[in-house]
């Protein structure tokens, strides 16, 4: 475990790097529906992006808990972190399920920055969160494998060289367990652009960088497979837990802000001739969004201790994203509330957070499937879909 003392200076020097990319960087950014590659590029450069890479591959070498910390302050700075997350929890299918040589090749590479893993191909348009009925098809076929099908809300893919693919290499009606004959693969995307690999940006409420992607008879090496052909559900459940623990820390910055950002409000706006944070109806929802964010956090720095520990905590991710994204609304309502019409303006940076922290209460899984998760497998409750 890394101390607090360490924890302070790697925030500190988060809060610095974004201190170099205000709120205009963004808003121009949100015009275009562009890509924050100078954000990246900094993040990158400044260890931030290795840090889950051991130090024999060239990374930092820590854990879960300090890349929720360096998340976290990225968006209590008012910045986003969408643009890189994925390397992070995506890192630990590589790192605990991936060939030694697939380690030795990429890992370096990716700690440097010479190379992004930023694609996380799962989800599709006919299966949703249905993640076991996907329909993206890898065939072996001697030494390659042949993927044909779609994948859907693939960010990030436009700027990514390798992504993380979850596919069927057994057809669901041929397996017991319907979790069974998924397989994952390290796909080097820009092998693949044009060979089989395409690529459809989708435009969306927010600029998240996100894509269909399609596969027509790509053809990859067999050594892309991660792991063992058959059982890449379960490689990629690791990855979701630390995708659920990282997104929810991101929720407990956005928190942050938006409560700074009302208090500070609340405090010179004067309307009748007083502070509006002087009236208990402007005070009361701001100190009640600061006390479900900190409740909130506790849980997500507790998932964190256990993915670190390699405990079990799929309960204590979804718990931990599920109030923080909640808390996130919550802080995000309440600041927009705060500023009135201002809060619809651009230049105050509300409305595009109050955008971005909103996607969480849909992805990276909805509010309602953590519910079902938690009624089922935690307080016995019959299955309900």
């Amino acid at each position: 475990m890394v101390d607090a003392d360490t924890i302070r200076e790697i925030r500190q020097s988060v809060a610095a790097l974004c201190a170099g990319f205000p709120g205009e960087y963004w808003r121009a950014l949100d015009r275009e529906k562009a890509y924050p590659a100078a954000f990246v590029k900094a993040m990158t450069e400044g260890g931030f992006l290795g840090v889950l890479v051991p130090e024999d591959y060239g990374g930092s070498g820590q854990g879960i808990t300090v890349a929720a910390n360096i998340l976290e302050e990225v968006h209590a700075q008012g910045c986003n972190a969408a643009a890189l997350h994925a390397q992070m929890y995506t890192m630990g299918t590589l790192l605990r399920h991936g060939s030694e040589a697939q380690k030795t090749l990429w890992l370096p590479k990716i700690a440097s920055g010479e190379t992004r893993l930023q694609a996380f191909g799962v989800t599709e348009p006919t299966a949703g969160t249905d993640t076991t009925s996907i329909r993206t098809f890898a065939e072996k076929r001697g030494e390659t494998y042949l993927i044909n099908g779609q994948k859907v809300w693939t960010s990030r893919a436009e700027h990514s060289d390798l992504m993380i693919l979850l596919a069927r290499t057994t057809a669901k009606d041929k397996v017991e367990r319907k979790r069974d004959g998924l397989s994952v693969f390290l796909v080097d995307m820009k092998a693949a652009l044009g060979n089989g690999l395409s690529i459809k940006p989708i435009r969306a409420m927010l600029n998240h960088a996100t894509t269909e992607v399609f596969f027509d008879n790509l053809e990859i090496p067999a050594d892309s497979l991660i792991g063992e052909e058959g059982k890449g559900f379960g490689y990629i459940l690791d990855g979701m837990n630390a995708e659920r623990i990282l997104i929810a820390a991101e929720c407990i910055g956005d928190a942050a802000w938006f409560t700074k950002t009302a208090t500070r409000y609340a405090n010179e706006r004067v309307v009748f001739g007083r502070p509006i944070g002087q009236n208990q109806g402007v005070q009361f929802p701001i100190a009640r969004a600061y006390a479900a964010a900190e409740a909130a956090k506790l849980m997500v720095y507790r998932a964190a201790e256990r993915f670190d520990r390699g405990e079990a905590c799929g309960p204590e991710a979804n718990m931990a994203k599920l109030l923080a994204s909640e808390a996130s609304w919550q802080a995000a309502d309440t600041c927009l509330q705060t500023h009135g019409g201002f809060g619809f303006a651009e230049e105050y940076d509300v409305e595009r957070k109050f955008r971005e922290t909103r996607l969480y209460q849909v992805a990276p899984i909805s509010t309602n499937l953590i519910l079902a998760y938690l009624s089922e497998h935690v307080l016995g409750m019959p299955r309900s879909y």
